[in-house]
């Protein structure tokens, strides 16, 4: 089971908001998931991203693969280099 830690897009039109989530790479990204592990909002000036870190590390230790912008917002909040 490849594991991924992507966004999924909630929000109203013009207006996104993101869940950082853990899921399979098998499943739609607006479908079914492992866990949520956090949230970011690009509508805040500056962007605001929060992240349970421990459980960040935890999937992270476990083999899963942040998305490219995924693995921005983690340098971002410094969980990952």
């Amino acid at each position: 089971m490849a594991v991924k830690i992507r966004l999924k897009r909630i929000g109203k039109k013009k207006v996104p908001f993101y869940r950082i989530i853990v899921s399979d790479s098998k499943f739609p990204v607006q479908g079914k998931f492992i866990e949520e592990i956090g949230t970011y909002d690009p509508n805040t000036d500056p962007s605001t991203v929060k992240v349970n870190e421990e459980l960040a590390k935890k999937w992270l230790s476990n083999g899963a693969q942040p998305t490219e912008s995924v693995a921005k917002l983690f340098k971002q909040a410094g969980i990952q280099k």
